[in-house]
């Protein structure tokens, strides 16, 4: 099969996903998942100009599978990669893991060569924030699903993605990313709820003691608190500011952005 830019937007999106469910497995030595993001690489690269924003996508994931494994070296030619292919996204710069390589004048360097508009920066901060606030729902939709004893399963809501033209590609990478993390967060709640329903009807069946009406009110209780987060999610959709700048300009001063969290 012919490889596409839509194609391989797909691809990565597997290779992310499947690393996000992996959790320690991912940055182990030799099962690190990298195999997946140099092959994205070297087939978006066969794409030619149309794939260069996403060699950038897979050179940045590889940077920060090096970030995690502590390997400063590698992660800073990845970093000169995903630049180069157009990578800006400053704010993930300035998460906590990576903060330790802002002192390497390597990586100083590439930080000063990237530029980004105001209205892209100001949709990159709204893209990590999601992350943290879905990493956060999930957590708690964890913690409410403890002791339900209806059959039901619910699906963690999660915020649209932006649809509005970004000025730099780089953007591209970071949804690339949020997708990724929704997808996966997902996965993980309704496996989770699965296995608590599927282990409900077990022991409706055969417990006559089985508390009916209780599963009944746990049941609307549910779809209560699953309404009330996907309004929630709707209400997080991202909006543009008017009048937010769309001339390219240097990312702000390394250590002056806070990383949402």
């Amino acid at each position: 099969m012919v490889d596409t830019v839509n194609s391989l937007v797909a691809r990565l999106h597997e290779v992310l996903v499947a690393l996000l469910t992996d959790g320690a497995t991912a940055v182990a030595p030799g099962r690190d998942g990298s195999a997946g993001l140099h092959d994205v690489v070297a087939r978006a690269t066969a794409l030619g100009p149309d794939g260069t924003w996403l060699v950038g996508a897979g050179h940045s994931s590889l940077f920060g599978l090096a970030v995690a494994r502590g390997q400063a070296d590698q992660a800073v030619f990845h970093l000169d990669a995903a630049v180069t292919a157009g990578f800006n996204d400053c704010v993930v710069l300035h998460a906590d893991p990576i903060r330790p390589l802002h002192h390497d004048p390597r990586f100083r360097a590439l930080y000063e060569r990237m530029r980004v508009t105001q209205a892209d920066l100001d949709e990159f901060h709204w893209l990590h924030q999601e992350m943290q606030t879905m990493s956060r729902e999930a957590q708690q939709a964890s913690v409410d699903n403890i002791g339900r004893l209806d059959i039901g399963v619910s699906l963690l809501p999660q915020a649209p993605l932006p649809t509005r033209e970004p000025n730099t590609l780089g953007v591209l990478i970071t949804r690339i990313d949020l997708a990724a993390t929704q997808t996966a967060l997902r996965q993980a709640a309704v496996k989770a709820d699965f296995q608590r329903s599927s282990g409900n009807t077990s022991l409706s069946l055969i417990d006559d003691s089985w508390d009916q009406p209780r599963a009944t009110r746990d049941a609307w209780h549910a779809d209560e608190l699953d309404t009330r987060r996907q309004q929630a999610a709707d209400a997080r959709a991202f909006v543009e500011r008017p009048g937010a700048g769309t001339t390219l300009v240097p990312c702000p001063p390394l250590g002056s952005l806070t990383y949402p969290g």
